[in-house]
């Protein structure tokens, strides 16, 4: 089964998602991204015993520093599921794109795109 997933994700893969710390978050951020998202397992079912509440523990702490910078915290979030649930990830990946296009770019990306356009005049 082919799932429908946005094509403007890009999918980047972790043995855990204990493994994303605060600075992958923002550095997507810095890097472009208009949104992240992170898709761990379920609570409790972790292999790495707490990684996913690592995780979410820092997609909160992320989310608070968007809000206090003004991107946005909800520009970030993160869902837990389990790996048999693929129809379930691409219709999260279709309500976060939905979510995004509808709070528009992120004002770090316009930000640099307005200096480039600077720097060419």
């Amino acid at each position: 089964m082919r799932l429908k997933i946005p094509s403007n994700f890009r999918i980047i893969r972790v043995p855990c998602t204990g493994k994303v710390d605060i600075i992958h978050i923002l550095r997507a951020f810095e890097k472009g991204a208009d949104g992240v998202y992170v898709v761990g397992c379920m609570e409790g079912d972790c292999h790495y015993n707490e990684g996913n509440f690592r995780a979410r523990k820092r997609v909160e702490q992320a989310a608070r520093i968007l809000d206090k910078v003004g991107v946005g915290g909800d520009r970030v979030k993160m869902f837990n599921l389990s790996s048999g649930e693929g129809p379930l990830f691409a219709q999260y990946s279709i309500e976060m794109d939905n979510m995004i296009k509808k709070l528009g770019p992120s004002p770090i990306r316009v930000a640099k795109q307005n200096k480039k356009k600077q720097k060419a005049a």
